[in-house]
């Protein structure tokens, strides 16, 4: 079967949310919000990724979200418009609670959904 263009752009945009939050889940590793904080470059380096995984997210179209209601869509593209508005300045204490606690389930998520699509069976 061959996807097409539409269908493509939306599994770049959920690899691009795996590779995103796989990332953040490395840098932050086992640093706690206090180690995270201190560390300038993990913390760029996790706004960064914050940033493209919520990008990605609002990108995807209503009709996946839809399709896949159990994955959180929301909250990376509300993440990700909290960090580029500036309306708090870097709050790494949730960044870091995010990292922590969300990633895992939501990488696990959209893995699942990516394996849909790549069978043939998301559509």
């Amino acid at each position: 079967m061959t996807l097409g263009h539409s269908m493509q752009r939306e599994l770049l945009l959920i690899r691009e949310m795996i590779d995103a939050a796989t990332r953040i889940r490395e840098v932050v590793g086992d640093l706690d919000a206090d180690s995270l904080r201190a560390d300038t470059l993990r913390l760029d380096s996790v706004l960064w990724n914050f940033t493209v995984l919520g990008e990605a997210a609002s990108q995807i179209p209503d009709e996946v979200k839809e399709r896949h209601p159990s994955v959180g869509w929301a909250q990376p593209t509300r993440l990700r418009n909290r960090i580029v508005r500036g309306y708090w300045s870097a709050d790494v204490d949730i960044l870091h609670a995010a990292a922590a606690r969300d990633l895992p389930k939501l990488i696990d998520q959209l893995s699942a959904v990516l394996a849909t699509y790549e069978t043939g069976c998301g559509f």
